[in-house]
């Protein structure tokens, strides 16, 4: 049966993106945040707390419009992702969890930035590479997984894994994790993705990453 376009759209990346979360999110301890977590729902029924089971406490922050509307939850945080990070937030977090936000900030170098230094060792990022424009609050950017890779590098953490949707005739995300902490997580992730200055990062015989959307 042909897939629908709002399936292909949105449901397929999605339920992939936590697929590969669910995969790696127990190896990660300390004090964990969701960013920009409205309800904190994984949209397949669940809740994204439930795949850091090693976690030992569990943050969100929202921004307090349209989807980021504030939820008045205890473990809910304010956070402007374009302004300067509050102090109190820097290195609060062993891990960082972002799930498809940076399309929608205009400054989001500013904002990954922020992600960043949020985070004491690891952030995990879920980024749009391939998809229809959405949201009546903004849509700007895409990222391909060598953008993402970069943005990484700048920011001086070391990436473990980078992969994205393979979904034949759907929407690509881009999923990462990466780490502050060089070589701490080289038991778990013995093989590491390319650099961006890799003259052949992403390209095969086969045809360039992102091919099989099409």
């Amino acid at each position: 049966m042909p897939r629908d376009s709002a399936s292909a759209a949105f449901s397929v990346p999605r339920r992939w993106s936590n697929a590969e979360l669910r995969r790696f999110a127990p190896l990660f301890g300390g004090a964990a945040v969701n960013v920009s977590a409205w309800e904190d729902r994984d949209k397949e029924g669940g809740f994204y707390r439930s795949y850091f089971p090693s976690a030992s406490s569990w943050s969100i922050t929202n921004y307090g419009t349209d989807q980021g509307t504030l939820q008045g939850a205890d473990n809910e945080i304010f956070l402007d992702l374009e302004a300067d990070l509050p102090p109190d937030l820097s290195g609060k977090f062993a891990t960082v969890f972002n799930h498809t936000t940076l399309e929608h900030i205009w400054d989001f170098r500013r904002a990954f930035h922020n992600l960043c230094a949020m985070s004491s060792d690891i952030v995990i990022i879920v980024l749009p590479w391939l998809q229809p424009q959405h949201a009546d609050y903004g849509d700007y950017w895409r990222f391909s997984p060598q953008s993402t890779t970069r943005l990484f590098e700048e920011e001086g953490f070391e990436l473990l894994y980078l992969s994205w949707t393979q979904e034949p005739n759907a929407a690509v995300y881009t999923f990462a994790i990466a780490s502050r902490q060089h070589g701490k997580w080289d038991r778990h992730f013995p093989e590491r993705p390319a650099t961006s200055s890799d003259p052949q990062f992403l390209l095969t015989t086969e045809g360039a990453a992102g091919s099989r959307a099409f």
